[in-house]
């Protein structure tokens, strides 16, 4: 037999605000008592074709002139442009200022003049004019006693290295500070503290092989169990359940 539970208030829907038929606010028919009624335009039909022949008063179609005021025509001055008036031939043509040559007049009542001066064309050598050009000419040096002329300074000559005899030959085999050996300070003076370093020594650590984490398998019980753990998720509970308030003392 089904358990019948009580019915829950909660759960029952009603009908939403586009279920509800409100009488309109808009128009005369029909329209809602208890709002105000704005006024009402209609429109008219067209009319018909005969009317023409009744009244055919022109409309709003009247051109007045913007120049015109209530006092009158506007008195204030117009002005106009006109064209270019075409030049004739019988004219008489009034020379412009680029047209004198004011630097071609003779000179008037003895006027003193700057001297004038041209530039002609370069002239040509000629056979029997001989000039030797500037790097013709050999200058004597001005380095060793061969100037007769000019005061010289002291010369010097660098000859060769002599092999026996020389000042770079050492006959008496004299050794060098290479040759000396070098005591150690330890001998004749305090020894000083000495220190060597050793290798790194390995900390003592177990040699044998721990498992990690990955290597355990916690989902395989059936070894000591009948099967592995299995979860379920539970009902829903009802939205209007009141909720269990327990006061908390202080």
């Amino acid at each position: 037999m089904e358990k019948k539970y009580p019915a829950i208030a909660g759960r029952e829907r009603g009908p939403g605000p586009g279920r509800y038929g409100l009488p309109p606010t808009i128009g005369f028919m029909g329209h809602d008592f208890t709002k105000s009624t704005s006024p009402a335009y209609s429109f008219h039909g067209r009319i018909s074709g005969n009317m023409y022949s009744v009244d055919s008063s022109p409309g709003p179609q009247y051109h007045i002139d913007a120049k015109i005021t209530r006092f009158g025509k506007d008195g204030t001055p117009a002005y106009t442009m006109l064209g270019r008036v075409k030049s004739q031939k019988e004219l008489f043509h009034t020379p412009g200022p680029g047209a004198y040559s004011p630097e071609k007049a003779p000179p008037c009542n003895f006027q003193r003049t700057p001297p004038s001066y041209t530039m002609g064309s370069r002239t040509h050598y000629r056979s029997m004019d001989s000039v030797p050009a500037p790097n013709k000419y050999s200058l004597p040096p001005l380095m060793g006693p061969q100037v007769p002329n000019k005061p010289a300074s002291a010369s010097y000559t660098m000859s060769v290295r002599f092999s026996t005899g020389g000042p770079s030959v050492d006959l008496a085999k004299t050794p060098g500070p290479c040759r000396y050996s070098r005591t150690d300070p330890n001998v004749f003076m305090p020894q000083k503290p000495a220190f060597s370093m050793l290798g790194r020594h390995n900390l003592p650590k177990d040699s044998t092989k721990k498992p990690g984490p990955g290597t355990y398998n916690p989902e395989k019980v059936t070894v000591h169990k009948a099967r592995a753990p299995a979860f379920s998720l539970g009902i829903r509970h009802s939205e209007f359940v009141t909720p269990l308030v327990v006061s908390i003392v202080d």
